[in-house]
Formats: structure tokens, sequence, C-alpha cells
């Protein structure tokens, strides 16, 4: 099934598991986003404030709609502990017709309709 640009898969980075924890539940919670799925651990190489830096994160992964994005970020930014949070939208191109329409659904009071 084409998803015609309607769903997204969000990638959040946090400091560690349990802050991803609290943002995962947070958002479903809210609706914005039908499911949160965490990766404990990632090895993390960025330049931050003019050095190389090294750090061990937690990867977040969620599944919403494009209608929900713009709230979502708006939730990551009051509940995460970094100044300048990544938080970016990847399009979901084709999917199981029947989990998309979960995900619609899970995320129908989230979004700005």
């Amino acid at each position: 099934m084409a998803a015609n640009g309607e769903f997204i898969v969000v990638y959040i980075t946090a400091s560690d598991e349990e802050e991803a924890r609290r943002i995962g539940r947070e958002v479903v919670a809210r609706r914005l986003a039908a499911c949160a799925n965490i990766v404990p651990a990632i090895a993390s190489y960025y330049h931050w404030q003019g050095q190389l830096t090294e750090d061990r994160e937690a990867l977040l992964l969620l599944k919403t709609r494009r209608a929900c994005f713009d709230r979502l970020i708006a939730a990551v930014k009051e509940l995460h502990s970094y100044s300048v949070p990544a938080v970016n939208a990847l399009p979901v191109l084709q999917g199981n017709p029947d989990y998309l329409s979960w995900v619609a659904e899970e995320t129908s009071a989230g979004g700005e309709e």
C-alpha cells in the first residue's frame, strides 16, 4: 500500500534509555504517536560547541502521521533534556495497509485536522 506521504517514522535521540522511555510513553499517551520503539544504547559522534563529542545515547523511533509532526516537535522540546533535540521525520513510502490504518486510528486525536 502506498502511504501517500501521510505516515512518518520519527527518529529522536535521547540522553539515555529512561529519557527515551519517558518521552515515548508521553507522546503515545497524548496520541501524537501510535507506537514508540526504543533502542537502549547507541554510540553517537557529533560536533557540539566546537568540539567533537563521543556519546552513548538511546534511540527513540515513533510511528505517526505527518499531521501530528508540529505538535510532536513541541512536545519533545517540552519533555527533552537537550536544548536542541534531534526530531527528524522519515516518510513511509509503503506499508501494511492494516498497520497504517491502525496508526491513523491511534493518532487521530493528536493531529491538527
